[in-house]
């Protein structure tokens, strides 16, 4: 039986060991859009520590948001990878590209993924996200799997 742990800031957030998550966070409403250079940047914050401290199975870098499906490895806190994340990307934005202020929103969303069907749910999300906001656009750079297939996968 999977135990649960849950805390509250503005956002419930529950816990589960073993778990797999949709997370999401966000620019911080005073920050203009990420630029190309920003959103590589971005995916490359995302996948350094990938397959050693996580399993990133999903992701997209959007103009004003970040979606990730993850599954923290053993005695990794998710609000702790959540943290290091948006904590490392500011200092990196405000330094290389000059961003002033908060980068993100101090809170972010998260959930957990239930089973196969919500996990394949989120996977389609993360996959069509950029064509659903630009439906113009032919391919988008910044989310992995770029070719998605509806296969199963454990949750």
């Amino acid at each position: 039986m999977a135990l649960f742990r849950s805390y509250v800031r503005n956002l419930p957030h529950w816990r589960s060991d073993g778990s797999c998550y949709f997370v999401t966070f966000r620019t911080h409403r005073d920050q203009p859009e990420l630029r190309y250079g920003e959103r590589s940047f971005l995916v490359e914050t995302l996948l350094s520590n990938a397959n050693r401290l996580y399993a990133l199975d999903a992701y997209v870098v959007m103009n004003d948001h970040v979606h990730v499906l993850v599954r923290p490895g053993d005695r990794i806190q998710l609000e702790k990878l959540v943290h290091s994340w948006k904590s490392f990307s500011t200092h990196e934005l405000q330094r290389v590209w000059g961003r002033r202020g908060r980068v993100w929103q101090r809170e972010y969303f998260d959930r957990i993924v239930r089973d196969e069907a919500e996990w394949l749910e989120k996977m389609a999300y993360i996959a069509h996200n950029p064509f659903k906001r630009w439906p113009e656009c032919g391919g988008y750079r910044w989310v992995s799997p770029r070719e998605w297939e509806t296969g199963s996968r454990e949750t």
